[in-house]
């Protein structure tokens, strides 16, 4: 069964970091890219970040570049997004996917879904 697990959401105050993590089972982890997406209630959903670590691939929205950071651990299955400097633009509910490609397309590519985890942002 494929599962991604994801944690670490939270109520931060501006200015302030959470870390998210992704816990990916289920599947070959090499295979795919892991990617981040956010929905804040009323918006489209919208992708943040992926990483292809077989491929040694990053990508970042411009909204999170130079402010989010996403990294892999292979040993465990597990991918984080270090979120720093968060403004309350930011809110929403965060979600992991397992995705074939990691690039600017990599949302038409996704085959796997986490349930998701609240970020909060107060200013």
């Amino acid at each position: 069964e494929v599962q991604l697990v994801e944690s670490g959401g939270g109520l931060v105050q501006a200015g302030g970091s959470l870390r998210l993590s992704c816990a990916a089972s289920g599947f070959t982890f090499d295979d795919y890219a892991i990617g981040w997406f956010r929905q804040a209630p009323g918006k489209e959903r919208e992708g943040v970040s992926c990483i292809h670590s077989r491929h040694g691939v990053t990508y970042y929205e411009d909204s999170v570049k130079g402010r989010f950071t996403i990294t892999s651990d292979n040993a465990t299955n597990t991918v984080y997004l270090e979120m720093n400097s968060l403004e309350p633009e930011d809110t929403a509910v965060y979600h992991c996917a397992g995705s074939r490609y990691c690039g600017p397309y990599y949302h038409t590519t996704v085959d796997y879904w986490g349930q998701g985890t609240q970020v909060t942002v107060s200013s």
